[in-house]
């Protein structure tokens, strides 16, 4: 491997058709529609990323099932983190077991940012689940924990050591919002976990400029909290599609990678994520 390697560790697909995605409506305009693995392959080469770490996009066996057949048949596809229930241990079990048949499985997630529940990750049975994977050496990822979800992922990385908890997108920074310290705050404060990293992703927000020096104050709080060495490049495409697109992302974050050390770099663009999900990039 080299140091021009670029891993892109949040990217998804979807097709409606397979009736899981029940959060994509026409409300959600040209999302609501099939993202395929062509789609983005195309968009990865334009933009120089090699690979990319395919994640949930739905609470549903039948998304994970769907990634686990594009990583077999694409070798651009480094990873998948796919979908367990957590509030049921015993069918982690069972899901863990499955999935782990295919040499791509990476990695877990749930939609828990949809639920009103402060308190999902503190539950007994979360908490048991959570230490099924950390035996397993899995990692969490958490999806836009700010507000409701970033406290809960602080005390559960406090309480389970072993476990990698990964907060998605920065935990979803409410740049321009009063929210703003708030979230600084709470970033900082789950940031005191060594084992936990973040992922530079899903960071544009409607209304908000999307420029290298509108998100500056995100970059610099991150970049302060965790350091290089545990933060990671991310796209959340095709969410991006609705603003900047692929590219769009890639030059805004890709520039402020950009002012740190070449072997800072490397830990953004790929010694982080390839740490974090235990992947082998040579393939």
């Amino acid at each position: 491997m080299t140091d021009s390697l670029r891993l892109d560790t949040h990217l998804h697909l979807w097709d409606p058709d397979l009736g899981v995605y029940t959060w994509l409506t026409p409300d959600h305009g040209v999302l609501n529609g099939a993202f395929t693995a062509a789609q983005a392959a195309a968009e990865l080469e334009a933009a120089a990323v090699g690979h990319a770490v395919l994640v949930q996009a739905a609470d549903s066996a039948v998304d994970t099932e769907a990634m686990l057949d594009v990583a077999a048949a694409n070798d651009w596809v480094a990873g998948v983190v796919g979908w367990i229930d957590l509030e049921r241990p015993d069918g982690a079990r069972e899901s863990l077991e499955r999935w782990s048949a295919s040499p791509a499985f990476c990695g877990v997630r749930q939609l828990i940012h949809d639920d009103e529940r402060h308190d999902v990750l503190d539950l007994p049975a979360v908490r048991e689940t959570l230490a099924v994977l950390a035996a397993h050496g899995l990692p969490l990822d958490v999806p836009d924990a700010f507000p409701r979800q970033l406290d809960g992922a602080t005390r559960a990385a406090a309480s389970l050591d072993e476990l990698t908890v990964v907060v998605d997108h920065l935990a979803k920074p409410p740049r321009g919002s009063d929210a703003f310290d708030t979230w600084r705050r709470g970033l900082r404060e789950i940031a005191r976990h060594d084992n936990v990293v973040a992922k530079l992703s899903g960071l544009e927000r409607a209304g908000q400029p999307w420029t290298v020096d509108a998100l500056r104050p995100v970059w610099e709080t991150a970049l302060d909290a965790f350091g290089p060495q545990r933060l990671m490049f991310g796209s959340d495409w095709p969410i991006t599609v609705t603003s900047s697109g692929y590219p769009g992302t890639v030059d805004v974050v890709g520039t402020l990678i950009g002012e740190l050390s070449p072997d800072e770099q490397a830990d953004v663009w790929w010694r982080t994520g390839t740490r974090t999900y235990h992947l082998d990039l040579t393939g």
